[in-house]
C-alpha cells in the first residue's frame, strides 16, 4: 500500500465538479483508492461518500492506494490533486 497526505487549496474544498473527476480518474485503476479525513473514509470510485466527508479549504486528507497498479495510481492520483484541489 501506497500513501501521501495532501492539504486542500481549493477555496470550496472537494465539491461536486472535482469530486465528479476525482471518481472518474480513479475507476481508471484496479487498485482501491481511498481518501480519509481523520477517522471518516471513502473509497474515490464513490461520488456521494467523497461528498460526504465534507472536506474544506486547509483540511489534510490522507490518500490511501493499495492494488496491483498502485505505483501508477498514486502517481496519477496525487497528480490529480494537485491540479485540482
Amino acid at each position: 500500500m501506497k500513501s501521501f497526505d495532501y492539504v486542500i487549496t481549493d477555496e470550496v474544498g472537494i465539491h461536486a465538479r472535482p469530486a465528479g473527476l476525482l471518481v472518474k480518474e480513479a475507476k481508471k485503476y484496479a487498485s482501491k483508492i481511498t481518501i480519509k479525513k481523520g477517522e471518516k473514509g471513502a473509497e474515490a470510485t464513490k461520488l456521494m461518500a467523497l461528498m460526504g466527508l465534507g472536506v474544506k479549504k486547509d483540511d489534510t486528507v490522507t490518500v490511501e492506494v493499495a492494488g496491483d497498479d498502485e505505483d501508477q495510481a498514486v502517481e496519477a492520483i496525487q497528480a490529480f490533486f494537485q491540479q485540482n484541489f
